[in-house]
This record gives C-alpha cells, sequence and structure tokens, in this order.
C-alpha cells in the first residue's frame, strides 16, 4: 500500500437494522478518523435516512464511488447498492439481503486488490441474503471462500480482553454435533488457533483449553463416549505435535470455575456452548475474529437488533471494539511476519554453465 493511513472497510451489514445507527454515533467523534481511513461500504441515501431519524447531527461524511477516493481525516461513503433501496426498519427484506451482499462483495474484492488494508462486517441477516449469490451459513463461510489461506483452515473466535473463544463445529443444528465431530477435525481447529493467537494476537505459545461434549465431560462413558473416543485423542495428539492443549474440561464447571482467564484460547465443541457463556459476560464488548485469511477481518459480536432498530438505544462499543481489534491484529500481523520471514534471498546461479560458480564476493547486505 502506498503511504497513507491504514484504510479500513466496513461493510453496512442489514439496512433495516442497528448498523448505521452504532456506525453513525462511532463517527460522530471525527478523532477516531486520526487512527485509519473509514471507508463504509453502503449507500449514503441510507445513510442520510438513519442519520435525520436518529437526530444524529454532528456526523457528517465524503461521499465516493472508489475506494481510491478516500479521503483520509474523514468517513468515506462508498455507494455500492442500487440507489432505490428502501428502509424498513426492523423487518427482515430481500432488499436489505441484497444491498448487503452488494456491501460485503465489494468491500472484499477492494480488499483483495489491495485498495484498502482489513475489513470490518456490520451484522447481516443471513436468512435475507440472496442464496443464488450467497449460499453459505455467515460470513465467516463466505469470507473462507473467497480468502483463506488455506481452503479449510478459517476459524471464528469470539474475543475480549484474555478471553478467546474458538468454535470446533459453527452453524450446525445441535442433534448433528457428535457426528460431525472428530479427532482430526479437533486437532486442525487447535492448530489454527495456535497459528493465529501466535500471528493475530502476539501470543508466542498460547495455552489452549478444549472442553467435553457432554455434562460432566461424560463421566467415564455413562452421560457419552465422545470424550473418552474422540476428543482426548485429539488433545494427545496436539500436545504430542507441540501444541499446549489441556482437557477435555466440563463446559459449566469451566466458565463457572474463574478459569478462563488461566488460558490464552478456549475451543469449544458447538456453537452456543461456547458462545452463549462469552456472550452473557462480554455482550458489549465482544468481537468476532476470523482466523486463517489472507486479510484481518473483525465484527462485533451482535447481530441486527431488529428488535431496537430505530430506537436510538444501540450500543455502539462492540462495532468500536471490532474497530479496535482489528487495527491490533493488523499491526501484530505485520510485526510478526516482519520477525519470521527469511532475512537471507535464495542466490541462484547457472549450473549448466561449466565455469559458473557460485558468487561468494557479495556482502551481507546484497543478500
Amino acid at each position: 500500500m502506498s503511504q497513507h493511513k491504514i484504510r479500513v472497510a466496513i461493510t453496512h451489514g442489514d439496512i433495516n437494522g442497528i448498523s448505521y445507527e452504532v456506525l453513525l454515533k462511532i463517527f460522530e467523534d471525527e478523532r477516531i478518523t486520526e487512527l485509519f481511513t473509514p471507508i463504509l461500504y453502503g449507500s449514503s441515501r441510507v445513510a442520510s435516512f438513519w442519520k435525520e431519524r436518529l437526530a444524529l447531527e454532528q456526523v457528517s461524511w465524503h461521499t465516493i464511488r472508489l475506494a481510491s477516493e478516500a479521503k483520509d481525516g474523514v468517513l468515506n461513503i462508498l455507494d455500492c447498492t442500487t440507489g432505490r433501496e428502501q428502509v424498513e426498519i426492523g423487518e427482515a427484506t430481500a432488499t436489505a439481503g441484497q444491498c448487503a451482499f452488494d456491501a460485503l462483495e465489494r468491500a472484499t474484492a477492494d480488499i483483495r486488490m489491495g485498495l484498502c488494508d482489513l475489513l470490518v462486517t456490520a451484522p447481516i441477516n443471513k436468512a435475507t441474503m440472496p442464496r443464488d449469490l450467497f449460499p453459505y451459513k455467515g460470513h465467516t463461510d463466505y469470507l473462507e471462500a473467497m480468502a483463506a489461506r488455506t481452503p479449510g483452515e478459517s476459524l471464528m473466535v469470539l474475543a475480549s480482553g484474555d478471553c478467546r473463544v474458538a468454535l470446533t463445529t459453527a452453524h450446525l443444528p445441535l442433534s448433528a454435533v457428535s457426528a460431525h465431530l472428530s479427532s482430526e477435525l479437533i486437532v486442525r481447529k487447535l492448530r489454527i488457533l495456535e497459528a493465529g493467537l501466535q500471528r493475530d494476537f502476539g501470543i508466542i505459545k498460547p495455552r489452549l483449553a478444549v472442553l467435553a461434549l457432554n455434562p460432566h465431560a461424560g463421566d467415564k462413558g455413562l452421560i457419552g463416549e465422545e470424550e473418552e473416543t474422540i476428543i482426548r485423542p485429539a488433545i494427545e495428539e496436539a500436545s504430542a505435535s507441540g501444541i499446549i492443549a489441556f482437557g477435555p474440561f466440563p463446559g459449566d464447571g469451566f466458565w463457572g470455575s474463574g478459569r478462563v482467564d488461566s488460558f490464552d484460547g478456549i475451543l469449544a465443541m458447538y456453537h452456543d456452548q461456547g458462545l452463549a457463556p462469552f456472550k452473557a459476560l462480554y455482550m458489549n464488548e465482544g468481537v468476532n475474529v476470523t482466523l486463517g485469511l489472507n486479510f484481518v477481518r473483525t465484527s462485533p459480536d451482535h447481530g441486527t437488533g431488529y428488535d431496537i432498530a430505530g430506537q436510538g438505544i444501540a450500543d455502539p462499543t462492540s462495532m468500536r471494539m471490532a474497530l479496535y481489534q482489528a487495527l491490533d491484529i493488523y499491526r501484530a500481523r505485520r510485526r510478526y511476519d516482519e520477525a519470521t520471514r527469511n532475512p537471507l534471498r535464495r542466490h541462484y546461479h547457472n549450473r549448466g554453465r561449466d565455469d559458473e560458480k557460485l558468487d561468494t564476493t557479495s556482502t551481507p547486505d546484497e543478500y
């Protein structure tokens, strides 16, 4: 990237929910643009609707059509919808889903082309997204398909302070979780989690806690066998490869024991086992982070908020924390990549010429 501030691509999410409210509240304070250059992929028309509706008179923006037109020091809104979108407060509509997809697609394309540095996504309603264009269960699956460093190697993590919770299975019916679990899957998730904590959070050798699937960790097979046949062997295999992993811990006892801060990362077996207690503890401060992508992506840990949309009471804290967390991860990645890159360039020579010899006269600075 050229010598500009960090450019943050922000997608507007569902136009009928609370996304514009929390974003406009954040950018009422122009001091935040001293940290980065925000580009909101959305609609200046929709932003004007919400500004008037919520009487947010202090916020202003610069409307653009291309990311290259963005100005430092202001909120930039990149118009990327049809211009005919209609806001229906608190309603789940196909129009809102199409607008959400348009913004996500454009922002993802721009960041992959290097026009922006990182991505922060506002919440969407997956049920309203156009199924022919978005056959995914959520942002994480879409972004994995578009930009995973290795196919199948992304991981959703909810983070707040020193608490970071990852999921072995995410958007699955509870009845399907056990059949989907395998030692191979758990080991893979532990490996992604460890690598992500190292690269994105600067934790050199993270300590990982693994939760059990069944109550009482199966109680030695009386309540379930997955702990003994799947989870414990996975922990042993991960430990043998150098990952520092402990468990399986019964979920209720773990969350209630005060041991959360003793670990750098927690791997839950299914969605609500990890996210229900996390949101009970950190709902207004939690951040959704996607590990394993070619770029940094974060999101607030709340949803569209249809039930409170338009009332002026939505809390912008989680979205603000998502912006700050994205910046922290971006800088952490740059430090990690700089520290771990190979400092020596490979020296090639033509082995086809008998008289060609390796040049040993170069100084260290030339490598």
